[in-house]
């Protein structure tokens, strides 16, 4: 049985080189991508681009299934977030022939008013153990609520994978304080992410360098080097 290490080793590097070929993932240090939130950043990720390609879609699917063995994880029911963790959830209920559910980031103001579609008449996971699964990882917050969600919902969900991570702490605090706790594990890793971009050359060990600093700082490693945060 492999270890998540060499999982994310084996998948996250083949992952990363897709995900710069396509345009998932694109880095810039000189010139950074305004966030939502008004910030610069120097990088800038889609995973929906993964969706153009069956041959990355299965990959993803095997990766996140030798996660589940690797991690012995107890699974009854796959759960992909809104919208973008639905189909790489789903790809993971056929492998594994698992109930299939997804979560919204908050209840419908219409109809049933559901934030959990796939729960039957009951509206409920029943103690089912529920496997979550996330596109992106950034601040966990939009993960968080999701984990909550499903707990309201009678669910036990105690892990979340996704197909790749900032590995910003606020992420990894926010997942430690739920009560109780939920560990996260991701395919692709951020310094697994820089190391393979530095490989085939798509970035210098400088800009390497300043991609390591943001994650340190990544609300204010733009303002610190002069870009100003817009709409403020």
């Amino acid at each position: 049985m492999k270890t998540l290490n060499e999982i994310q080793n084996y998948y996250g590097s083949q992952l990363a080189k897709a995900a710069l070929s396509l345009g998932a993932i694109r880095l810039n240090v000189s010139n950074p991508f305004t966030w939502a939130s008004g910030y610069r950043m120097p990088i800038y990720n889609d995973n929906r681009q993964f969706l153009s390609s069956s041959q990355y879609r299965a990959l993803i699917c095997d990766a996140f299934s030798d996660m589940v063995e690797s991690l012995s994880l107890k699974v009854d029911n796959i759960a992909g977030t809104a919208t973008a963790g639905i189909p790489h959830a789903t790809s993971l209920a056929d492998r594994l022939n698992k109930s299939l559910s997804y979560v919204r980031s908050s209840s419908k103001d219409h109809g049933l008013g559901h934030q959990i579609e796939g729960l039957g008449r009951s509206g409920s996971y029943e103690g089912a153990s529920v496997l979550l699964i996330e596109d992106l990882i950034s601040t966990g917050s939009s993960s968080i609520k999701a984990v909550e969600a499903i707990r309201k919902a009678d669910g036990i969900c105690d892990t979340c994978l996704g197909i790749f991570t900032y590995g910003l702490s606020a992420s990894y605090e926010a997942f430690a304080a739920l009560k109780p706790s939920c560990a996260y594990h991701t395919i692709l890793t951020y310094d697994i992410m820089i190391k393979t971009a530095e490989e085939i050359d798509y970035i210098s060990a400088k800009e390497a360098e300043e991609l390591r600093e943001w994650r340190k700082d990544p609300f204010g490693w733009g303002i610190s080097r002069g870009f100003k945060r817009e709409g403020v």
